[in-house]
């Protein structure tokens, strides 16, 4: 989808997405994957760079139902301050684009000005040739910070 002025979400890599969210103290990261990959997958570790991830579910597991209160659910983790950027994280850069495709288009409809990025590549990145994620490319394989509970 297209704004006036080109698209409303653009892509970085986890690399970027990292730099980003390091020299920029209002940029942050939302991971909307389900509460069941952040748990047993694991979670960016932001504290080097003095931020923290904020954890929004997309779609719920196991039927992987949408989250109908997705955008309030943001807005509300946001507050009042909109951040110069939001950087959208999910396992592979796909449900990631549809989430800041949709905040994007909330902030156009409510009048707010915020930058929205897909981390292309996601949290474990594509499947390698024997059908593994993580290894391959994605914020793990890229050796960004991360951690598990």
């Amino acid at each position: 989808m297209s704004g006036a002025s080109g698209p409303l979400v653009g892509e970085v890599s986890p690399g970027e997405a990292w730099r980003i969210l390091e020299d920029t103290s209002s940029a942050l990261l939302i991971d909307v994957r389900t509460r069941a990959e952040w748990g047993f997958v694991g979670v960016p570790d932001l504290s080097e760079v003095g931020q923290s991830t904020i954890f929004v579910e997309w779609a719920s597991f196991p039927d992987m139902s949408a989250n109908p209160q997705f955008v309030a659910e943001v807005m509300e983790a946001i507050g009042d301050n909109t951040p110069s950027t939001l950087l959208f994280i999910c396992r592979s850069g796909a449900r990631s684009f549809r989430a800041a495709t949709t905040i994007a288009e909330h902030f156009v409809r409510v009048g707010v000005s915020g930058e929205c990025l897909n981390v292309a590549e996601g949290f474990e990145g594509d499947l390698d040739p024997q059908g593994h994620r993580g290894l391959h490319n994605g914020w793990k394989a890229r050796g960004l910070a991360w951690r598990q509970s």
